[in-house]
C-alpha cells in the first residue's frame, strides 16, 4: 500500500438521508476512490406543488466522477433505489452492486424510465467480498420489510466502517435471520465508525416481527363482506406475499393496480420471492365479472401521494375503480413523518364515499415497521461496540435521540457525530474528526422532466399558492427618460376586499419613486426599474395586508403610438 493512500483521510458524508426520512445517499471517499451507498428518493409533501420525486443533488458526484468505483445498494426500497435512474442520467457509474431482489426491481425501474445505457448490475450475497479501489467490502444480512437486506462492512486504509442499511432485529423473520454472529465478529475485529438507521429512534421497546401482521390481515379478510382494497408500499415484498397467501386462503382473486405495484410483483415473481398461481392474479377487466367478495385489490398510496392509486380513487378519478358500498379499504403501513395531513385527507374522502377504512393500530395490527426501535438500537451498540457513531436515515430529532442512546450505551459524547447532509467526517488512523462540508441540496422531479427543478422554483410555486401574485405594468418613454403612465397593478389570488384602494395606493407611490429614479441623473437600467418596483410594491403590500405576494414587474417601452415590451434587463434608458 502506497504511503499516499495511508496519509489520505477517508471522508464520510451524506448527500441525502440526514434531517429527513428517505433520499438516502452516503459516500465513502479518499483521494483516489469513491463508493456510493444507496441512491433513494423522497415522495413530495403538500408544500411541494407539481413535484413527483425529491432526489439528492448530484453535483459533488459529477465533479468527482473519475474517482467513483461503484454504487452499492443495501436493499430494494424506493428510498434507497428510487434515485438511480436520475443519477445514471448525470453520472457514469462503473458498477451497481445489489442483492438479488433489488437487482430485479432496479432493472424494471430502468426499463420504465427508458435508461438505455448499458448498466453493469452485479448481484452480491452474504458471502460476497468486493475490492473497490482502496476499499474492501463484506456484507451481513439484516432483517427488514423486504427480503435480501444487507449491512456493509468496509475496510479502508484508515480504519473500518459499518453501514447497517435499514434494519430491525427480528428474531422470527419471514425470510433469513439477522447475521448477528457476523456483526459480533466485526465488533471483535474493531469498528471505527458505525452508521446506523435512526427511523424509529422515538419508539421504545422492540419492533414487532413481520409475522405478527399475518393474523391482523387474516382478521380483516374474515370480516370483509365486499371488495377488499389493500394499500401498502409496492416494494414491501414480504407484506405483499402475505396478502396474496391470505387472498388465496379466502378464495379471492388478486388485482394489482398501479405501475410500481404491477412492476414489483412481476419482478418478485420472476425471482421466486412472490408465489401466486396465474389463475389468482387477474386484470382490472375482471372487476365486472367477479363478485365483490371474490376480489382483493392491491394498490399504492399509503402516504396520501396525490398521484398514487388510492388518492385518485378517493377523488373519483381512477379509470377502473370507483368506491362502492361495502368496500373495505386497508392501509397496511405506518405514517412517514410529514405525511399525516395528506393521509388523513385521503381517508376522509374514502370514508365520505362510503368505504369502511381500516388503518394500522393496536387493535388491528396491520403493519409491522421494518426499522429498529430503541431496544434493538441498544443491542446493536452492544454487539458492534463501535469506537465512533454517526446516526443516519432520520429527521434531526431522530438522529439526536439515536446519538443519546449510543452515549447511554457507553460511547463518549465526543465520539458521537450528529451530522446534516453535506457534513464531512474524516477517518484518520482509526480516529474520526469533523473536517468540513461538500455541496448538497434537494432537486425536484416535475412530471416527465428528466431535468430536476431547483429549490427556488418550488419556493415560487409555494408563494403563488399561499400568497398570490401581483403583476405591475410600467410604461416608459426611453427617449424622454420618463414615466408615460401611472403603473398598472393587477393581482391574482391575492386581494379582494378594498382591492382597488390598495392597488391605487401602490400605483401612486410607485409613480413617485420611479420618477425620482429616472430623474436622478444616473444611468438607469431596466433591472433598476424592476428592482424598485419589487422593493416598493412588496413593502407596501406587506404593510397593508401582512402578506408577501409574488411581485412580477413588466416594463414596456413607449415609441410613437406603440407600446412594446422590452425584456432586455441590461439595456440602459438614454
Amino acid at each position: 500500500m502506497s504511503e499516499n493512500k495511508l496519509q489520505s483521510p477517508v471522508e464520510v458524508y451524506a448527500l441525502g438521508g440526514l434531517d429527513e426520512v428517505g433520499k438516502n445517499l452516503y459516500c465513502i471517499e479518499n483521494e483516489s476512490s469513491l463508493i456510493i451507498i444507496d441512491c433513494g428518493v423522497i415522495f413530495p409533501e403538500d408544500d411541494m406543488p407539481g413535484v413527483d420525486y425529491v432526489i439528492p443533488d448530484f453535483t459533488h458526484l459529477i465533479e468527482n466522477q473519475k474517482k467513483i468505483k461503484a454504487l452499492i445498494i443495501t436493499h430494494g426500497h424506493e428510498d434507497h433505489i428510487g434515485g438511480i435512474p436520475f443519477l445514471l442520467r448525470q453520472v457514469d457509474i462503473p458498477f451497481i452492486y445489489a442483492p438479488k431482489i433489488a437487482i430485479a426491481l432496479i432493472r424494471h425501474k430502468l426499463t420504465d424510465e427508458k435508461i438505455n445505457t448499458p448498466i453493469r448490475l452485479v448481484e452480491y450475497n452474504e458471502d460476497s467480498k468486493l475490492k473497490l479501489g482502496d476499499f474492501s467490502l463484506e456484507f451481513f444480512h439484516v432483517t427488514h420489510s423486504i427480503p435480501d437486506s444487507f449491512g456493509i462492512y468496509i475496510k479502508t486504509p484508515q480504519g473500518t466502517i459499518v453501514e447497517t442499511g435499514d434494519f430491525k432485529i427480528d428474531l422470527t423473520p419471514v425470510d433469513d435471520d439477522f447475521s448477528l454472529s457476523k456483526l459480533v465478529k466485526y465488533g471483535d475485529s474493531g469498528i471505527d465508525l458505525l452508521m446506523a438507521d435512526s427511523t424509529n429512534a422515538e419508539k421504545e421497546g422492540y419492533t414487532p416481527s413481520e409475522k405478527t401482521v399475518i393474523q391482523g390481515i387474516s382478521d380483516v379478510f374474515s370480516e370483509a363482506t365486499g371488495r377488499l382494497l389493500i394499500s401498502t408500499f409496492s416494494s414491501n415484498i414480504s407484506r405483499i406475499q402475505q396478502i396474496i397467501e391470505t387472498s388465496i386462503k379466502f378464495k379471492r382473486k388478486i388485482i394489482a393496480i398501479g405501475r410500481s405495484m404491477e412492476s414489483n410483483i412481476q419482478a418478485a415473481r420472476e425471482y421466486g420471492y412472490i408465489k401466486v398461481p396465474d389463475s389468482y392474479l387477474v386484470g382490472p377487466e375482471s372487476l365486472k365479472s367477479l363478485k365483490p367478495n371474490e376480489i382483493t385489490i392491491l394498490c399504492t398510496g399509503t402516504q396520501g401521494e396525490p398521484m398514487a392509486v388510492l388518492s385518485r380513487i378517493s377523488r373519483g378519478e381512477h379509470k377502473h375503480i370507483k368506491v362502492m358500498p361495502g368496500d373495505t379499504i386497508v392501509f397496511s403501513s405506518s405514517v412517514i413523518p410529514g405525511n399525516t395531513a395528506s393521509i388523513n385527507k385521503v381517508i376522509n374522502q374514502l370514508t365520505r364515499l362510503g368505504a369502511n377504512v381500516i388503518t394500522n393500530s393496536v387493535l388491528t395490527n396491520l403493519h409491522a415497521s421494518g426499522h429498529a426501535s430503541k431496544q434493538e438500537m441498544r443491542l446493536l451498540q452492544k454487539l458492534a461496540r463501535p469506537k465512533n457513531f454517526m446516526p443516519v436515515h432520520g429527521e434531526y430529532r431522530m438522529l439526536k435521540l439515536h446519538s443519546q442512546l449510543a452515549i447511554d450505551c457507553g460511547l463518549n459524547r465526543k465520539n458521537v457525530f450528529v451530522c446534516s447532509n453535506g457534513d464531512v467526517l474524516s477517518l484518520i488512523n482509526h480516529k474520526v474528526y469533523r473536517t468540513g462540508t461538500v455541496h448538497t441540496d434537494s432537486n425536484y422531479i416535475d412530471g416527465k422532466n428528466t431535468i430536476s427543478v431547483s429549490t427556488s422554483v418550488i419556493k415560487d410555486r409555494s408563494t403563488l399558492i399561499n400568497e398570490g401574485m401581483v403583476g405591475i405594468y410600467v410604461v416608459i418613454d426611453p427617449k424622454r427618460n420618463e414615466l408615460v403612465y401611472s403603473p398598472i397593478v393587477d393581482s391574482k389570488g391575492f386581494i379582494s376586499a378594498n382591492k382597488r384602494g390598495i392597488q391605487n395606493k401602490v400605483s401612486d407611490i410607485l409613480s413617485i419613486e420611479l420618477k425620482k429614479l429616472m430623474k436622478s441623473g444616473k444611468k438607469v437600467t431596466f433591472f433598476d426599474i424592476k428592482q424598485t418596483v419589487k422593493t416598493v410594491a412588496g413593502h407596501m403590500f406587506y404593510r397593508e395586508t401582512k402578506r408577501n405576494p409574488m411581485v412580477i414587474p413588466i416594463v414596456l417601452t413607449y415609441s410613437n403610438t406603440e407600446v412594446k415590451k422590452d425584456d432586455n434587463l441590461s439595456q440602459p434608458i438614454p
